[in-house]
């Protein structure tokens, strides 16, 4: 990935120190769009839930002394050791966790799947990139459309049965189920017939191009050749689900004292053991099919009500990672502060679905109205453009440039000299100061061009809920690609995907991003580029920041944790270091 260099760590590190009082959050939907405002502790992705080197941090874990490059005793300070090396303790922020595949698009449910469940590929815990999970053997057809992947022969779901190519099969069928209208179900549309099917178009399942030749072997055949399937098999919409599970429609999660709640069946390295508004326990799968190379036997991901309860835990020694919302201020020792730039954009998005925000001549009009300096002010790392620069992808011309007098013919050549004629123009926000300080320079300068606005504030936890109805015409969004490549951003945007709120239908983007579908390499991402860079000149995507992924780890403690662009982390690879060593001691090898 081309990522920002030491520059960016070491501001963003001093920013740490000079500003203590900030907070860390995974941010939700509209959150704020920087690392360091306090939101509702989750964020949708593409994932829902995300190499390179770690931020933050640099000293020694808590020895007081300054030298070498150490940090001064006021900023770490000692906190107590687990003693039990094979019970990992994880902070998540308090929330509704969906255990339902079907129904997940949270960062954090992203995280948690890593344990419970897995597909035919899984990441890297370095680079993200695919390794093989349940597939022990694949092949591909010479015109690259049909993949044959043989299913490993011990894997097993959590209560011993056999994973079959007709588990896959029948899961992917219920997630592509229309009247379900699951989140990511669009991913599913470079398998032939899925797009129709889930779209109620096509309603025989045969029409999908999933067939369980045997227990063992599922081919699945593409609309055209796609490089990045492998990749893609990595998310968790593509992992199987037990067939006692795909009729069970009510919440999978145990409702509020419901004492006679049952886990799901899932098939990861671990088995969930037990939840409660508090905490949930997870457990080693002994049936999973890499189970006797799995370190921990226990992970307890709690649930904390605010910053404070998470720096609680990790000053107490109860936690060894915090991956939800943290006061950094009332962090003891601040040395497991790790900051590293991620897959992931804040931006606001114009809706395009009703008149006259469907002409793109007034959209690009409101752009070019606003101050974009100003806009991201303050931002660590602000964006341009909507897609994480990485490596091989071409640069694309970004949007940050003002020009009322452009804006203002624009409007006119589109009917609404002065803004006569135009509807009230309503920006969705959530209740953060960022929110409302970014949304008050547009209501500004958008009355500039005649547009009468009104700023709408929704509580954190109905945001997202609300980005799929009506009554608004710009919203916000955090959006953490489900895997490294710029289709993952771009995907959104199509006009039949689910997580498309802006609801674009541009025939010209349309055609882009097919095109794209039969083209591979630098040629592909070319394509890429252009559609990304005709979403940004009408004015579908305003581009505020790339957000950074903050997260408070115990290295010299945990070991097969790796910072990376998609602030995922496996928990499979994940165990306690055998040795550690004393502070000013140096081990060789």
């Amino acid at each position: 990935m081309a990522i920002s260099s030491f520059k960016f760590f070491f501001t963003l590190w001093i920013a740490l120190l000079i500003f203590p009082g900030c907070q860390s959050s995974r941010l939700v939907s509209g959150g704020g769009g920087t690392a360091v405002e306090p939101a509702a502790g989750q964020n949708p992705t593409g994932s829902e839930s995300t190499g390179s080197t770690g931020g933050t941090g640099g000293g020694s874990g808590g020895t007081g002394s300054t030298g070498g490059g150490g940090l001064p005793e006021s900023f770490a300070q000692i906190r107590p050791r687990a003693t039990v090396r094979d019970e990992l303790n994880v902070v998540f922020s308090s929330g509704n966790v969906q255990l339902d595949l079907r129904r997940s698009y949270m960062a954090s449910e992203a995280q948690l799947f890593t344990a419970i469940y897995e597909g035919l590929f899984s990441y890297h815990p370095r680079t993200m990139a695919p390794v093989p999970a349940l597939a022990q053997s694949w092949t591909l057809s010479e015109d690259r459309t049909q993949w044959t992947f043989i299913i490993r022969e011990n894997a097993r779901f959590s209560n011993g049965d056999p994973i079959r190519a007709q588990d896959f099969r029948d899961s992917w069928l219920s997630y592509l189920s229309p009247d379900r209208a699951s989140p990511f179900s669009s991913l599913f549309d470079i398998i032939e017939g899925a797009r129709d099917f889930r779209t109620g178009e096509q309603t025989d399942p045969a029409s999908v191009g999933v067939v369980a030749q045997d227990d063992r072997t599922l081919i699945v055949r593409l609309n055209s050749p796609a490089e990045f399937f492998p990749a893609m098999l990595c998310h968790h919409s593509f992992a199987p689900m037990h067939h006692s599970m795909l009729g069970r429609d009510e919440n999978w999660s145990p409702e509020p004292g419901q004492s006679d709640w049952t886990p799901p069946i899932t098939n990861g390295a671990f088995r969930i053991s037990s939840m409660n508004d508090e905490r949930l326990v997870l457990l080693r799968n002994e049936y999973y099919w890499l189970a006797q190379h799995i370190a921990l036997r226990q992970i307890n991901i709690i649930f904390a009500e605010t910053g404070q309860d998470a720096a609680n835990l990790w000053n107490s020694g109860q936690a060894q990672w915090i991956a939800g919302n943290v006061s950094l201020a009332a962090l003891t020792d601040r040395s497991g502060i790790l900051v590293n730039p991620m897959f992931a954009t804040h931006f606001y998005f114009i809706r395009s679905d009703e008149a006259p925000w469907d002409d793109y001549r007034v959209r690009r009009a409101l752009i070019l109205a606003l101050p974009w300096e100003e806009l991201r002010r303050g931002h660590f790392l602000p964006a341009t453009t909507l897609v994480f620069p990485i490596s091989g992808y071409p640069e694309v011309e970004g949007v940050h440039i003002t020009d009322l007098d452009t804006a203002r013919q624009l409007m006119q050549e589109a009917g609404f000299s002065n803004g006569q004629g135009l509807p009230e123009l309503v920006i969705r926000i959530t209740p953060s100061q960022e929110s409302a300080r970014i949304s008050g320079i547009m209501a500004y300068a958008w009355e500039q061009l005649g547009v009468p606005v009104r700023i709408e504030v929704i509580p954190f936890y109905r945001y997202l809920q609300s980005l799929l109805e009506d009554g608004y015409g710009v919203g916000l969004t955090t959006w953490v690609g489900n895997f490294l490549d710029p289709y993952t951003f771009l995907k959104i945007w199509r006009r039949d995907s689910n997580l498309n709120a802006a609801r674009l239908d541009d025939s010209d983007f349309e055609a882009l991003m097919e095109r794209s579908m039969f083209e591979e390499g630098s040629e592909r991402l070319a394509t890429l580029a252009e559609a990304e860079a005709l979403l940004l000149y009408r004015g579908t995507v305003l581009p505020i920041s790339h957000s950074p992924a903050v997260n408070v780890v115990d290295l010299t403690e945990l070991a097969g944790w790796y910072p990376n662009a998609l602030n995922i982390f496996p928990f499979r690879y994940i165990s306690f270091r055998a040795f550690l060593p004393l502070p000013g001691v140096v081990m060789a090898r």
